[in-house]
């Protein structure tokens, strides 16, 4: 039985024409999308003024975790920035810090954020909590060192895009949490959110070839949980369990109408509501998954980032009431 979708952004439609798509990951699969080169970061900085500094951040089983460290040059130093620490996407198995980051390197250039981009180990060498404990480790890191790295402590952003946007989720569950470090806003972008996958949109994107289908987020989910049952799983791994999502910091949550994570983030920004909160929510109409990443130049991708770009204006804005 055929599951009707939502149809295709025509611009995204006859770009993803031309892109090879799979419908399903497997470790050799997977060993080879590991082997491709990464970002090439520095065509990215190559028309910037960008102070880069490269971090180690030991983690609580001693295990290193770095950090890219990307700031504005030649600026004032007598006044602190604000800071968006990043977390990439690549399905909590594959990628790198420098994957997406040019999202983030817009808002340096926008408002002389100091960026950090973190190295999270990836499943299955990594597994449960590693991933978002690696994360929240580099987020207190950064406000430990708020002042050295000329940051204000009070306008820290956590962000991240698909597995990045559920472990910026699971990192500010933490920090709420544990009470410390304080985060201003959080920005989940087609964020990776609950491992059960058993949406009406899950199961829209199953069975076929796509940049982010049903069958490869189970792939991905696996990975991480490996042999755990729904009752072991931590809400900081899989965000959608946290019964209280009360007392989170303003949220902005985007995804397309034409992708698996539909369903699970905009119950996600529903239930913030519920709880008193305040979020943004924004379902592109045929944008499927990671498109603004993908292909930046399209309409609905530039509208998309922009969109973004005006929310974190709002956000960081020194008039902004508490």
């Amino acid at each position: 039985m055929t599951t009707a979708r939502p149809a295709l952004d025509p611009e995204l439609r006859e770009l993803l024409a031309d892109m090879p798509l799979m419908s399903r990951l497997s470790p050799e699969v997977l060993a080879q999308l590991r082997q491709l080169p990464s970002t090439p970061i520095e065509s990215l900085l190559a028309h910037r003024q960008v102070d880069r500094r490269e971090i180690t951040v030991p983690v609580k089983d001693g295990a290193p975790v770095p950090l890219s460290v990307f700031s504005p040059a030649n600026t004032d130093r007598t006044t602190a920035a604000p800071c968006v620490y990043w977390m990439h996407g690549g399905g909590m198995v594959m990628g790198d810090r420098y994957s997406q980051i040019d999202i983030p390197l817009e808002w340096l250039d926008e408002f002389g954020a100091v960026v950090v981009s973190v190295d999270y180990r990836l499943a299955p060498e990594a597994t449960g909590t590693a991933l978002v404990e690696d994360c929240y480790q580099g987020l207190r890191w950064i406000a430990e060192h708020s002042e050295e790295l000329g940051i204000d402590p009070v306008r820290i952003v956590v962000a991240g895009a698909s597995a990045g946007g559920g472990l910026a989720a699971g990192v500010t569950l933490l920090a709420r949490d544990l009470g410390t470090p304080a985060i201003a806003a959080q920005m989940l972008i087609c964020p990776m959110l609950d491992h059960r996958n058993t949406s009406t949109s899950s199961r829209q994107y199953s069975g076929g070839p796509g940049v982010w289908t049903r069958e490869m987020n189970e792939f991905g989910w696996r990975a991480v949980l490996g042999d755990l049952t729904d009752d072991e799983v931590s809400e900081y791994v899989s965000p959608a369990l946290a019964a209280n999502l009360s007392s989170l910091p303003t949220t902005f949550i985007d995804t397309g109408s034409a992708e698996v994570f539909r369903d699970e983030d905009t119950d996600y920004a529903t239930r913030i509501w519920t709880a008193g909160g305040q979020a943004e929510l924004h379902v592109w109409a045929g944008g499927f998954h990671g498109f603004d990443a993908l292909y930046p130049q399209a309409h609905i991708s530039a509208t998309a980032r922009r969109t973004r770009t005006d929310w974190l204006a709002r956000v960081l804005s020194p008039n902004r009431a508490a």
